[in-house]
């Protein structure tokens, strides 16, 4: 089939390993793919203004401004599904933004939402939300505008039936990994590099943020008082400076490894050098990356019993999950048992494998969706 995938993503971290990942495994399906988002179709962004620029103004005129973006976004996917003839539209779901839902209505499109978080709950808990009725009212039209509506856990599937949609309008698709985090990786070169050869390495990868709890690892170095224990925290984020400071004040700074950047084809050899894969913390309704990653490449998994967490691990089989503050003890028991780590670890590989938390996988339950969606409108 064709098809029309719309989205507003500029950023480079998880959101467009996402992207890339199912649109490549679609692809090798066999499937044409005609990208609509802030960089495609010649580089006309699509963006009213520079970002800096429009979160100037007042957040109510701002978040007025962001649906009243949807009339031209609205115009150029137009534009595509008149040029190009697409079977199916598929967006990445963007709190304000009608013009997938409009372009599905006026075209008669089968239209696939993808929904990632409750954006409209989202924005308002982090404070940057004026207008939360609007947003809800907003969200909760787009939701419901959708052929089909594929939340990426069942924590977050809740919202979308909150929301008001049937159940047979919702299909839970979660995250999955690359085929490169499937191969054999060599964590020599890494540990090299950064002088972990004898070291037990506590492991993070992604973009920091407060919220993911990195500094709980922090903490847990100078309360064990180990020389062996080192973190590894791969990539980079807003976080790290206080990560780092943070260190520096409890005396274990030479223990802490923050990479910045890591590119995609070797971010495999960077979790291969992990002996612990941490996810300190988990918003309720995400489907982590990492940890897919993580379990890939067959590491010992410490994670929160968040409801979204146990849809994929089970304490004590195929990872380690703690409640509230005992993050310390579950890793003590970790770090002292290296039979613990190999079981876990090959577990959590088995997990991926047999339940095929892949991107190939993915784009194969999206394409079951399409074709159920194309013959109901047939």
């Amino acid at each position: 089939m064709k098809v029309l995938y719309s989205h507003r993503t500029r950023s480079a971290d998880g959101q467009r390993v996402h992207i890339e990942g199912l649109t490549r495994a679609l692809q090798r399906r066999g499937h044409q793919i005609v990208m609509a988002g802030p960089e495609d179709a010649g580089g006309n962004a699509l963006q009213v203004k520079k970002p800096g620029l429009m979160k100037r103004l007042p957040a109510a005129i701002y978040e007025c401004a962001e649906f009243a973006y949807s009339a031209r976004g609205y115009v150029r996917l137009a534009n595509l599904a008149a040029s190009e003839a697409p079977d199916i539209l598929y967006e990445r779901y963007n709190l304000h933004y009608f013009a997938g839902a409009w372009l599905a209505r006026r075209a008669g499109l089968p239209f696939i939402l993808e929904v990632n978080g409750p954006l409209a709950e989202e924005r308002s808990l982090h404070g940057n939300l004026a207008l939360k009725k609007f947003a809800r009212r907003n969200e909760v039209a787009i939701w419901q505008a959708a052929d089909m509506v594929l939340p990426v856990t069942n924590a977050l599937a809740d919202f979308v039936r909150v929301a008001g949609v049937p159940d047979e309008k919702i299909a839970v698709i979660q995250n999955g990994v690359e085929q490169d985090f499937l191969e054999p990786a060599d964590p020599g070169r890494i540990r090299d590099r950064y002088g972990l050869q004898g070291k037990l390495v506590l492991g993070f990868s992604g973009f920091v943020r407060e919220w993911h709890g990195v500094d709980r690892a922090v903490r847990y170095l100078a309360r064990a008082n180990r020389n062996d224990l080192h973190l590894l925290i791969v990539g980079d984020g807003p976080a790290r400076g206080g990560l780092e400071a943070l260190a520096n004040e409890l005396g274990v700074a030479q223990q802490v490894t923050v990479t910045g950047v890591v590119q995609r084809d070797v971010m495999p050899q960077y979790v291969a050098a992990f002996d612990i894969a941490l996810q300190p913390a988990v918003t309720a309704y995400a489907s982590p990356l990492k940890l897919f990653e993580y379990m890939a490449l067959g590491k010992p998994v410490l994670a929160p019993d968040a409801a979204n967490i146990m849809e994929v691990l089970h304490d004590g089989e195929n990872g380690l999950m703690f409640r509230g503050e005992g993050f310390d003890v579950a890793l003590d028991a970790l770090v002292a048992d290296e039979a613990l780590r190999q079981r876990l670890g090959a577990a959590a590989r088995e997990t991926i494998e047999r339940d095929d938390y892949t991107w190939a996988a993915n784009a194969r339950r999206v394409e079951e969706v399409m074709e159920r969606l194309k013959v109901e409108r047939k």
